[in-house]
Formats: structure tokens, C-alpha cells, sequence
């Protein structure tokens, strides 16, 4: 923080590129670093659907991340795509295969426009769920922490799942 503007609970936030940390910041702050280069990058508030959004199963598999929640980001610091899944520890990385993001990419060239670090790719493929997001990377981290939080037994809890459930609802009225 730079200013001593009191920061309401809607702020904006911004993504500390080398440690992938997130800064909460007041609004005028925040456009300091709208187009910058450097430290600070702000993060977009807005998340996008994707309707026509093509993956198959099978191209879903060759990801093999062992849960239907995942995003996908490309790091600047580390010059490639990361992928991630939230678990009851937090985020997990998880090795990208080049392959399955190159089909992925071939059959959805959107994903090109993503901008580094601050946007992702987000999944959400839990029971018959089929939703693709392009989504600022703190809603991702978000519901890490929320599964980190409600977390509970084996399989979590029925209160985890529906606050994964509130949370793509909230997520859809952002689109």
C-alpha cells in the first residue's frame, strides 16, 4: 500500500508477479497500474463464460489432474503455462503437459488473448458441471481458499461442496 485511503471491502486487487502474491488496493492505486510494466500487475475484475468452449473428455484426461477444478495461467516469472487445482493444503501445480495445452489451444485459439498472470483459464468439471472461465486470477485463488477453509473428511463435506456451488454462482453473475 502506497496511499492512506481506507480500502472498502469492494477493492481492487493487485498480483505481485515474482511470488504470485496478491495486494489488496484502494481504486486510485489501482490505476497506477492499469497499463504498467513491472513489480504490480493489476488484476482484471471481470471473468468471462465460455459457451463454445471445446474440450472432450479425453483431452480433459490428458491433463491428468486428479480433480474436475483446475486453472490454467501463464506465468511470466517462470515464461510458461501453469496449471494448478485447489486442494485442502491450497493451491497444488501441477505439470502441464505441452501436448494437452497445445490441443487445448488448437481447438479454443481465445485462450491466446489471456493476459499473464492476472487472467486463467478455469475449469469447473465436477459431476455433470461443464464450465470453462476466463477468470482474474484472484477469483482462483479464492476458491482455493475456500476449499482450504471447508475442507473436511474424505471428500470434503457437503459444506464445501456448496460453497464450490455459491462460488461458480457468483462467478456466472460476474459474465
Amino acid at each position: 500500500r502506497s496511499c492512506s485511503i481506507a480500502i472498502p471491502s469492494r477493492h481492487r486487487h493487485l498480483l505481485e508477479t515474482a511470488d504470485r502474491r496478491i495486494v489488496c488496493s484502494c481504486d486510485p492505486c489501482a490505476l497506477r497500474f492499469e497499463s504498467a510494466v513491472g513489480r504490480f500487475k493489476l488484476i482484471p475484475r471481470e471473468a468471462r463464460s465460455l459457451p463454445r468452449f471445446e474440450m472432450t473428455d479425453a483431452l480433459w484426461e490428458s491433463f491428468a489432474l486428479p480433480i474436475n477444478l483446475a486453472f490454467f495461467f501463464y506465468s511470466t516469472p517462470l515464461q510458461k503455462m501453469v496449471a494448478m487445482y485447489p486442494s485442502p493444503a491450497g493451491a497444488t501445480e501441477s505439470l502441464l503437459g505441452l501436448t494437452a495445452w497445445q490441443n487445448l489451444l488448437e481447438r479454443n485459439p481465445l485462450l491466446q488473448g489471456m493476459e499473464a498472470d492476472v487472467e486463467a483459464l478455469l475449469i469447473n468439471r465436477v459431476g455433470e458441471s461443464r464450465e470453462y472461465f476466463i477468470a482474474p486470477i484472484d477469483a482462483c485463488f479464492e476458491l482455493v481458499g475456500t476449499i482450504r477453509a471447508n475442507w473436511r473428511g474424505l471428500s470434503g463435506g457437503e459444506e464445501v461442496w456448496e460453497k464450490i456451488g455459491q462460488f461458480f454462482e457468483r462467478l456466472r453473475q460476474m459474465t
